[in-house]
């Protein structure tokens, strides 16, 4: 079960929660890009930026000297991650709205100094991006790791939230002659474009060309 704490109850549009660690992990697991929220410098920072997840642990990288990164470590921060499915008509103006699925994680940023951990939230990081990219690429070198810094936050203390279906009007509304109903979202790859630079005779690979929809 996730976390039931006063940052992660739920305090309007309750029926939207959802308590299974299980669909936090999906939520995340799905995604490609997080929003890392801090302060730096005593004013509000939202980020958006790779991520990885192993376990209970996201990880997130970027520059030693990325001011984000640098006011993140040992300080309260809160990662979104956000899928908008789709977009809700209703025959009221106050009631359009969105379906989506939400995950929120808030927790204390931690610098990772082991190399293994660091290796290995960089690799998620890859992998979450592009599966079996990472064995099939070179590997950071030791100068590209020591320009990169890897933070790790617990996924302890977590919320998520998901709103899917029609749209809920007045009861008086539903006789209105106004359309109302969802405009769906999906997200899909494109064809791969090869870089200009690529040497002839590589093909693109099997991780890269059979990619599947995210969910």
């Amino acid at each position: 079960m996730l976390s039931t704490t006063a940052r992660t109850t739920l305090r309007r549009s309750k029926d939207r929660a959802r308590t299974d660690r299980a669909d936090l992990y999906a939520i995340l697991d799905a995604g490609l890009v997080c929003h890392l929220g801090v302060l730096a410098g005593g004013s509000p920072m939202v980020i958006p930026t790779a991520y990885g997840r192993i376990g209970d642990t996201l990880y997130l990288h970027g520059s030693t000297g990325a001011t984000s990164l640098r006011a993140a470590l040992g300080a309260p921060v809160c990662v979104t991650v956000t899928h908008l499915d789709g977009v809700v008509l209703a025959r009221s103006a106050f009631h359009h709205s969105v379906n989506y699925r939400s995950a929120m994680v808030y927790g204390l940023a931690r610098l990772v100094d082991d190399p293994e951990e660091r290796l290995a939230g960089l690799r998620a990081v890859t992998e979450q991006l592009a599966p079996g990219q990472w064995d099939a690429v070179r590997l950071p070198d030791r100068k590209e790791t020591a320009a990169t810094a890897v933070v790790a936050l617990s996924l302890e203390e977590a919320s998520v939230k998901v709103r899917q279906g029609p749209p809920k009007d007045d009861e008086e509304d539903y006789d209105l002659p106004v359309w109302a109903g969802v405009l769906p979202l999906t997200v899909s790859w494109g064809a791969p474009e090869p870089d200009p630079r690529l040497a002839p005779g590589i093909p693109v690979p099997p991780h890269i060309g059979n990619r599947q929809p995210r969910l």
